[in-house]
């Protein structure tokens, strides 16, 4: 965020839409219009009172003159002047959001080599992002290293993106995520199995949970050149092959063995239940 925007009220506060101001808190607007309304009133009286017209010329005078300059000149006049003051509390609370942790998820390429992740750590370190989890998924060429971060508020994705790429990340890529994902790959196969131990036919909705993708249809299977690595096709012998995308995030050799682990118990439960099921008399 730049620093302007955190300074000024208007920036900080106007809606995007309609570039208007939240309404100021009651009790500050009044006092702000008191401020520039008495030196206004005060004035008027000054100049009115030392004239020689009738009584009620000098109340209808007094009167239109001073409404006159408060809605011309007092209420715009606060409203420009005391901003900072009049909406106080709003961008307090506004730069305690803008302060708050953000979880992030990151992914990031490495070679497998001593030192690695300590350059990843020290470069999120710089940025005041706090490692919450890691997990390490080997591939053919290094490791892809799995962070759940809690990173300051002013921090963004291409910050992230750009401190694990200076450390020797290869492929960098975050996204903002929730406490969710605080659950490991591990813990989360593990509820889906006991799901799906309860019900097979869940298998393909419990996979993508899993894998955090989307289901493609037969027809979208075969369209197109997969990007590498973001297809993933389980074969199953009752609910056939079933392939899933997820765009831009390649599946790792671990996701796909926990997957294909997942599909092995569907299938073990469902032929169980079958067996069980006594012939029709």
């Amino acid at each position: 965020m730049d620093i302007h925007a955190r300074l000024s009220p208007a920036a900080a506060l106007s809606c995007e839409v309609c570039g208007l101001m939240p309404e100021p808190p009651k009790a500050r607007l009044t006092l702000a219009n008191v401020a520039m309304m008495l030196p206004i009133e005060l004035l008027v009286h000054a100049l009115v009172v030392g004239t020689h017209l009738p009584y009620l010329a000098k109340v209808l005078v007094l009167t239109v003159t001073a409404t006159v300059l408060v809605i011309w000149v007092a209420e715009p006049s606060a409203s420009r002047v005391l901003r900072s003051w009049l909406h106080a509390p709003a961008l307090r609370h506004r730069r305690r959001l803008a302060a708050a942790p953000a979880l992030w998820r990151a992914r990031t390429m490495l070679r497998d080599e001593p030192g690695a992740l300590q350059r990843v750590t020290a470069a999120l370190a710089g940025l005041d992002a706090n490692i919450l989890s890691i997990h390490v998924h080997p591939v053919p060429s290094g490791v892809l290293d799995e962070f759940v971060l809690s990173a300051p508020g002013d921090i963004g994705e291409r910050q992230l993106v750009a401190a694990l790429q200076e450390a020797g990340g290869i492929s960098s890529q975050a996204w903002p995520t929730t406490s969710l994902a605080m659950a490991d790959g591990q813990t989360r196969a593990l509820s889906l199995a006991a799901r799906i131990a309860g019900a097979p036919e869940e298998l393909p909705l419990a996979v993508a949970e899993l894998l955090r993708a989307r289901i493609l249809t037969p027809a979208e299977a075969h369209q197109g050149t997969p990007d590498a690595g973001t297809h993933l096709k389980i074969p199953t012998a009752w609910h056939g092959p079933i392939t899933f995308a997820r765009p831009g995030e390649p599946f790792t050799p671990a996701e796909s063995a926990r997957a294909h682990r997942l599909a092995e118990l569907a299938e073990t439960v469902a032929h169980r239940n079958t067996a069980c099921v006594p012939p029709p008399n």
